[in-house]
């Protein structure tokens, strides 16, 4: 499968990390910029007709809305954010540039804190930054 905006072996990582930290637990992996993104994988058994386009936009601007927010917050650095939905949930783990996207079906805080990790490891890796 040809990328557009990142490389394939950065896609594959990105997913095989989410794939190995939650099983059959992975519904959908999107990779994103403030510009553009890309679903990397999604469930067969979910509907391919989400709006993705406002769905990243408007976690690109909470991630920064959120990282502005709590700056300087006695909670310390912000890190990766998960979200309860009625039928799942939804980790943002970012970079200042780019963003990963993972829904899932219930985990652990301590496997959202792994994954959101691993994939801010991967991403930072990418760009340079470690």
């Amino acid at each position: 499968m040809t990328r557009n905006i990142l490389s394939d072996d950065l896609a594959d990582s990105i997913v095989t990390t989410a794939r190995t930290a939650t099983g059959d637990s992975l519904r959908s992996v999107t990779y994103f910029t403030r510009a553009n993104f890309e679903q990397l994988y999604l469930r067969e058994d979910l509907e391919r007709d989400a709006d993705l386009n406002d769905f990243v936009g408007h976690e690109w601007q909470g991630y920064k809305q959120t990282k502005n927010a709590y700056q300087n917050s006695e909670l310390g650095e912000y890190k990766f954010t998960v979200r309860a939905f009625e039928n799942g949930y939804l980790l943002r783990a970012t970079t200042e540039r780019q963003g990963v996207l993972i829904t899932t079906d219930g985990l652990s805080m301590n496997s959202y804190e792994e994954i959101a990790e691993a994939i801010e490891r991967l991403l930072r890796e990418e760009s340079g930054k470690e």
